[in-house]
């Protein structure tokens, strides 16, 4: 008898697909050089702080040394940031690892996980690594005025069971791009008992207009079971040094912490964060180039007939209502690389980041 590893893994894991990073981008990058425009991967293209780069060289010198396996600066500088006890945060391998990491300290076999379709990749796949039943709830339509494929929060509230321990919220979501308001959250959390933990995935809050609201983390103090998680790896880009981070109730980290791994977050991680953090007037400036282009991209788009979705991240999801595949294999034929998302269901579309002027005026001149 020949050797089946796919035999041996565990039911959950035969059900799971890898996660699909997309093309081969360091081949890519040899291959076009310079005129490649990499526009797929939801990455801030002005790039990290100065103080962050300056604090990677410094710690440098010290990458013979295990990182502080608390992260305690990194902590006390959120929480002064935040305005929270940084006995309420907890540090990850990127938010990515702490979405895993709450599946497998609060769910189970015996127990169900809720998420949204066309919901975030890792929501499903947490809920199946913790061997929970997974309650997927149909995405609002694509017509929806206000968040076409976005969550349905009602019909969340009503699929949470006495088994739901945890139930996965993106906002802004990716990759639809939708969000819901600060009032709906509210009133979500209003229905959702004690019993089972609200994560909300805020990785791309940064971006967000000022007059859409303040997100989920004014409500930690009325509901203990909410959670909220945050990354580096987006508006401060430091996708390359992976730094996540969550905000909870107290007790909900102490949980996390006997299962988090040790060391989880690199040195050079560590340091960079902190300062990146520090130098506000930089992200203030980046995040507001982002939103500056995405609306200008936006406006282009629709002004050639695409139907660029309504977006509060830093990426536009285009609704092409046709197999997106061959407009992707178009601009990527001429060095522009977008994501298609039929992995998430979504055929019809390709989900483009917010590159600079020069990335975005070269996506324009690519399509067909």
């Amino acid at each position: 008898m020949s050797f089946n590893a796919f035999a041996l893994a565990n039911r959950n894991t035969r059900g799971l697909r890898a996660y699909d990073p997309g093309h081969d981008l360091p081949a890519l990058r040899r291959r076009f050089g310079t005129q490649l425009a990499e526009l797929g991967s939801n990455e801030n293209v002005f790039g990290p702080s100065p103080q962050a780069l300056a604090a990677i060289t410094r710690a440098s010198a010290e990458v013979l040394r295990y990182p502080d396996p608390r992260g305690a600066s990194l902590k006390q500088a959120l929480a002064s940031r935040l305005g929270v006890a940084s006995e309420g945060i907890a540090l990850g391998n990127g938010s990515h690892e702490l979405l895993i990491l709450l599946a497998q300290c609060f769910a189970d076999a015996t127990t169900s996980v809720v998420f949204s379709q066309f919901g975030f990749a890792v929501f499903p796949i947490a809920t199946a690594v913790a061997g929970a039943q997974a309650i997927e709830v149909k995405a609002l339509p694509g017509d929806h005025p206000q968040a076409p494929f976005g969550h349905d929060l009602d019909a969340i509230a009503q699929a949470v069971r006495a088994d739901t321990r945890l139930v996965y919220l993106a906002n802004p979501n990716n990759p639809t791009a939708s969000w819901f308001a600060d009032e709906e959250l509210q009133r979500f959390l209003e229905r959702i008992p004690q019993t089972t933990l609200v994560v909300v995935d805020e990785a791309y809050r940064e971006f967000v207009d000022a007059n859409v609201g303040q997100g989920a983390l004014p409500m930690l103090a009325r509901f203990p079971n909410l959670v909220v998680t945050r990354t580096f790896s987006k508006a401060h880009a430091l996708a390359g040094l992976r730094v996540g981070y969550l905000i909870a109730h107290a007790q909900v980290v102490e949980v996390i912490e006997r299962l988090r791994e040790s060391f989880n977050v690199n040195l050079l991680g560590l340091a960079a964060a902190e300062a990146s953090l520090g130098d506000q007037s930089w992200l203030d400036s980046v995040c507001a180039q982002t939103r500056e282009e995405r609306g200008w991209l936006r406006a282009q788009l629709q002004a050639r007939g695409y139907n660029a979705l309504p977006s509060q991240t830093n990426f536009l999801l285009l609704d092409l209502a046709r197999d997106a595949r061959e407009l992707e294999a178009h601009l990527f034929n001429r060095g522009v690389i977008v994501r298609p998302m039929g992995g998430y269901g979504l055929a019809h579309t390709v989900r483009i980041s917010v590159g600079t002027r020069s990335e975005n005026l070269r996506l324009l001149e690519a399509l067909p």
